[in-house]
């Protein structure tokens, strides 16, 4: 269709502002699902490394299954239950994060009172010595 043979409204030409001849726009709506609520976090590359780091007790695997019981959840749409397996796979990994980091504290903290114990006992402890071994077995001989 060319230019020509269109019929504009009388106050309204081409390169002119002509809001009078336009009709009121009306309104669309987009639903968008459910955008008042968060989904929930599935912590699942937190899962994944307390379960390949230490892993005491399984309690690195538990959150990893709560983690992707969470996912599943959180994509068929169950956002209750996905709430309720993130939070379980939240605290397990609290609880496994906190024993990843308090075993190694406690064997350096172990290992450091030994020293202190070894280099304050009778005479001198010659850890590193030719006899270093003998006077470290005699600490445990009765």
């Amino acid at each position: 269709m060319d230019n020509h043979s269109y019929n504009f409204p009388s106050d309204c030409t081409p390169l002119t502002n002509c809001k009078s001849g336009r009709k009121p726009a009306g309104s669309t709506v987009v639903n968008m699902g459910n955008t008042g609520r968060n989904a929930p976090r599935d912590y699942l590359i937190w899962s994944l490394c307390n379960t390949l780091y230490v892993n005491f007790c399984c309690l690195g695997f538990m959150a990893l299954i709560y983690s992707i019981k969470a996912r599943d959840q959180k994509t068929q749409g169950n956002l209750q239950l996905a709430q309720e397996c993130s939070d379980k796979a939240k605290w397990y990994n609290i609880l496994a994060a906190g024993w990843n980091l308090l075993i190694p504290l406690l064997a350096i903290v172990l290992l450091v009172f030994l020293l202190v114990h070894l280099g304050t006992s009778q005479g001198s402890f010659d850890f590193f010595g030719e006899d270093g071994f003998q006077n470290f077995m005699k600490l445990f001989s009765w």
